[in-house]
């Protein structure tokens, strides 16, 4: 078995999410490694933007980005304040399975940890799987943590 010396947690801030942080940082601990923490603002692409003014769209970007942040923060301090390990954050924006990728990738990440919401049929169909784009395109193993009802 290879050592794992980084894992990727990509949270959503989810119930699921809270879960798979748990998860994370358990593994961390016990292989040593160092836990990086990730959450993706998706949604504020180009194609939404048909129609409106550039200042409305930049001002709307950047409050969601300083709530993002605020979130990030709040959610690093409740559930990895206890974390003894080496801890990295950020934010970014874009399609979630693209930057969860992308970082793994740039960051040489031995594992992917990420929560699943478990959405099924047409809200699946519509809403699309995330967790499911990693697993199929990632070259690292990634270990998914379904919320729990």
């Amino acid at each position: 078995m290879s050592r794992i010396n980084l894992i990727l947690y990509a949270t959503d801030f989810s119930e699921g999410a809270a879960e798979a942080a748990s998860l994370a940082q358990e593994l961390a601990s016990a292989h040593g490694a160092r836990l990086h923490l990730l959450h993706v603002i998706t949604g504020l692409d180009d194609r939404h933007r048909r129609g409106i003014p550039a200042s409305v769209v930049d001002a709307f970007t950047k409050e969601v980005k300083t709530q993002a942040m605020t979130d990030l923060h709040d959610f690093k301090e409740r559930q990895f304040g206890g974390f003894q390990g080496e801890l990295t954050s950020e934010l970014n924006q874009g399609h979630g399975a693209d930057e969860i990728l992308a970082r793994a990738a740039a960051l040489k990440a031995d594992l992917i940890v990420l929560g699943t919401h478990g959405r099924r049929g047409v809200r699946k169909l519509l809403l699309g799987s995330t967790a499911e784009r990693v697993i199929r395109q990632s070259t690292v193993p990634v270990l998914t943590v379904p919320e729990r009802d």
